[in-house]
């Protein structure tokens, strides 16, 4: 299994020729692949999903599923997108891959701000992205997919989930909101609490790493 990851928010995993596409966002390039088996939608923030980006995966690889929570159904409903809803603790087999799905909400960005529906994704039982989420799976991780820059994130409560976790391996993901400077703090910060014990893998965008 490998993953690659683009700008922001969005990766690519590949296993055996095919290819599971998490959050293809407006942050992210133009995602044009082929052997696309499923798409997973954390949440229906622009970021994380664009519907121009969804229908064009789709054109190319009509036979994948896109699973996501219910607000990314009720979000794409115009759309003509087909989503099969997922909750906390829901399981699928799409091709290759095994994927659970862990927790409910996104996280907090201000009273002002509703709170839509988030779900993390457990792909093998290996790699996990939270989406925008503080959501701890329960099970051992051993890739992390850390996401290191967000209007809800405290690189306090960053340091704290990741520990929580204790990934045998992370890498920095939505990151998008950062400066170059920024990036390399978080990123500090971030290694700071994944090693000794474990191994932190920066990857650029368009980057993979063998899992």
């Amino acid at each position: 299994m490998q993953v690659t990851k683009l700008e922001h928010a969005c990766q690519i995993v590949e296993q055996d020729g095919a290819r599971l596409v998490i959050d293809p966002g407006g942050f992210t390039r133009d995602v044009d692949v082929d052997g696309v088996v499923a798409v997973v939608v954390t949440h229906e923030h622009a970021d994380h999903v664009m519907p121009e980006q969804l229908t064009r995966i789709l054109g190319a690889n009509p036979g994948a599923r896109v699973f996501g929570p219910p607000g990314v159904a009720r979000a794409l409903a115009d759309t003509g997108v087909h989503v099969e809803v997922v909750t906390d603790g829901a399981r699928h087999s799409v091709g290759p891959f095994d994927l659970t799905f862990h927790g409910t909400q996104h996280t907090v960005i201000h009273a002002s701000v509703p709170v839509v529906d988030n779900t993390g994704v457990l792909v093998g039982g290996r790699l996990f992205f939270p989406g925008d989420s503080y959501t701890v799976p329960g099970v051992p991780v051993e890739v992390l997919a850390a996401p290191v820059g967000a209007p809800w994130l405290k690189v306090a409560e960053m340091m704290d989930y990741v520990t929580a976790i204790a990934p045998r391996r992370a890498y920095p993901v939505h990151e998008a909101t950062l400066s170059d400077i920024g990036f390399d703090m978080h990123v500090g910060r971030l290694r700071q609490v994944v090693e000794p014990a474990g191994e932190l893998v920066v990857l650029r965008p368009g980057e993979s790493m063998a899992l």
